[in-house]
């Protein structure tokens, strides 16, 4: 089997889609990552005759992501945090708490190069960045997530233009 080479993609050409249709876009300028672990624990069988300890998967948790992007006038984050907080008046509503995000690295072209699904996220947090009359800065938000499983796909790799164009008849 040949060994097709691929360009790696870069990380500054990213969307993120939340949920299952456009109920809420934005474009984000940052995106934190994902840190996933496996917590184990080590056992020994009684009837293993190595004598050495093994190790088996206990629980998997994922650390929370914070998507960055610039304040805009749609409040769609917000309220989608304020209905998962019990520490707004009327309590979380319960409604639509936990979606999917979808953050999806882009190839050279501008296609879905590898799509990481995060299941069930909820906002867990905001942070609005300082303002300072000093600076010319764009003004940004921060949310962070905190989500219960991912999944990541491959897009399969897009045809490598190798040599001349054929010319056309």
């Amino acid at each position: 089997m040949a060994i097709v080479y691929q360009e790696p993609i870069q990380a500054f050409r990213f969307l993120v889609r939340v949920g299952d249709s456009e109920e809420i876009s934005a474009a984000f300028s940052r995106f934190s990552g994902i840190k996933m672990e496996v917590e184990t624990i080590q056992f020994r069988a009684g009837s293993d005759a190595r004598g050495v300890k093994e190790y088996t998967p206990v629980f998997t948790s994922y650390a929370p992501v914070t998507l960055s992007k610039g304040v805009v006038g749609d409040n769609a984050f917000m309220d989608w945090l304020c209905a998962s907080s019990a520490s707004m008046l009327t309590g979380p509503t319960g409604d639509k708490m936990r979606r999917t995000i979808d953050v999806i690295a882009l190839t050279d072209q501008g296609l879905p190069g590898v799509t990481w699904t995060l299941q069930e996220a909820m906002p867990i947090g905001y942070e609005l960045a300082p303002m300072d009359g000093s600076r010319s800065e764009v003004l940004t938000e921060s949310i962070t997530f905190a989500f219960t499983g991912m999944q990541r796909t491959t897009a399969p790799p897009a045809p490598r233009q190798t040599g001349m164009p054929s010319a056309a008849p």
